[in-house]
């Protein structure tokens, strides 16, 4: 079977155990967000590890404002990991991804710049919806010739852009992270976010959307 549902279960932590039961996954601890910059000198990156009550499951669920004042979607393609991994080769990447799904990396801005570093602003629980599945047919090369992806907030398109735009592929990615720390079965890799990022309010409705995978959505609440 090519896609794995999410539980709809009511808590944030049993939607990750029956993810991780029905993907046959043992653990999780963080989604690695990575923001990838060109460099005449060579490959540079910075990584945010969130922690795994960040992370939520398709609608019904919502993406709960605390302090922010300034909460901003970001869509990007995500990477499931299938197995423990560590200085894996781009060649060998495609042995140790378990398949594919969608995030959408909710940012709080105003805390990103007082904070300087992102553990707050990446952090809270709820700011890491993933979903509608895991897709695990998909070959990587798909995206590096171009996966169309999209963020519709409340029908109105505002990301609209091509995997092919990525700067590094994503055996590449992989192998950049794994040679920094042991992978573990269940870590996600969101792998950055197109133009058109923006803000988004209380009982706004968020679609981020990929070709070959689906709609991930999501509102906005107050608790």
């Amino acid at each position: 079977m090519s896609s794995l549902p999410l539980p709809e279960q009511s808590s944030i932590r049993e939607r990750l155990s029956g993810l991780t039961t029905r993907i046959g996954l043992l653990r999780r601890r963080f989604a690695f967000v990575l923001a990838v910059l060109a460099a005449l000198s060579g490959f540079l990156t910075y990584a945010v590890m969130v922690g795994d009550v960040a992370m939520i499951a398709p609608k019904p669920t919502n993406v709960v404002i605390l302090l922010s004042v300034n909460l901003f979607f970001l869509l990007s393609l995500a990477v499931v990991i299938g197995r423990i991994c560590r200085d894996v080769p781009p060649e060998q990447a495609t042995d140790v991804i378990h398949g594919y799904t969608i995030g959408n990396d909710v940012t709080a801005r105003d805390l990103q710049r007082s904070d300087v570093q992102f553990t707050r602003a990446k952090g809270f629980d709820s700011f890491c919806p993933l979903g509608p599945w895991i897709e695990t047919d998909l070959d990587p090369q798909a995206f590096a010739d171009g996966v169309r992806i999209q963020t519709h907030l409340n029908g109105d398109l505002r990301q609209d852009a091509s995997t092919a735009d990525l700067i590094f592929d994503i055996p590449t990615l992989v192998a950049h992270v794994s040679s920094v720390m042991t992978l573990l079965p269940g870590d996600v890799i969101l792998t950055g976010t197109p133009a058109g990022v923006g803000p988004m309010e209380v009982g706004d409705e968020v679609e981020v959307s990929i070709a070959g995978i689906g709609t991930l959505t999501n509102k906005v609440a107050r608790r």
